[in-house]
């Protein structure tokens, strides 16, 4: 049960219907808390934040809008005192980190159990980071890819990344980039380099992983 008598407002933003019904169902139960809106996108909480008073926002980190964890910090931003709360089925410590870095006052799996997702409601509202089992596992192994970090990029190697995100080739990054495909293959194996993997699908893998792309 909740930590005190009075009501929690509390919103869902998932971009799976099935999802936000299912939590529904699994608050129902919960009297005090009151889910006052449900989004299947980014962009639509942000007019409802500034007209309504949020307590907790349960946040998927994957929307198709937006980058949940931009998006987290917007949240902040315009409501400081709403606890974000990251739902989600990424295992990646990195992205964790991200978007606590960003704001958020807990992470949870979407395997969570309802037990667990109540215990971290009232850890956020009491001012803890609240993790659900298995994040805190996470949490205490980071692999060997997040103690190194995330490689520091130039603004054109960020720039042949989003590219090579793309699909484009060498000739038209080259074209649109005013550069030499020789200098276009330069920052490529640069980044192949820096992210220590063996080709560009690899690269981008991770590169999504790491939310340098989105």
């Amino acid at each position: 049960m909740l930590h005190d008598q009075s009501k929690v407002t509390l919103v869902i933003v998932d971009d799976h219907p099935i999802v936000i019904q299912g939590l529904k169902t699994l608050l129902a139960d919960e009297t005090r808390i009151e889910i006052t809106g449900s989004f299947t996108n980014g962009s639509a909480i942000i007019p409802f934040l500034r007209e309504h008073q949020v307590d907790v926002v349960l946040l998927d980190i994957m929307l198709p809008d937006m980058n949940g964890v931009e998006l987290c910090r917007e949240i902040k931003i315009i409501s400081p005192r709403t606890c974000v709360l990251a739902l989600s089925n990424h295992t990646e410590r990195s992205l964790i980190m991200q978007i606590l870095q960003n704001g958020a006052g807990g992470y949870l799996l979407k395997n969570a159990s309802i037990e667990e997702l109540i215990s971290c409601i009232n850890k956020a509202l009491n001012g803890e980071v609240a993790f659900s089992k298995e994040v805190e596992d996470i949490i205490m192994r980071p692999s060997l890819n997040d103690l190194k970090g995330r490689p520091q990029l130039t603004k054109r190697e960020k720039q042949i990344l989003q590219l090579i995100a793309e699909g484009k080739t060498t000739a038209i990054m080259a074209e649109e980039l005013f550069i030499s495909p020789f200098t276009v293959e330069t920052h490529r194996r640069n980044l192949i380099q820096k992210f220590e993997v063996n080709n560009a699908a690899e690269l981008i893998k991770i590169a999504i992983q790491q939310q340098l792309l989105t």
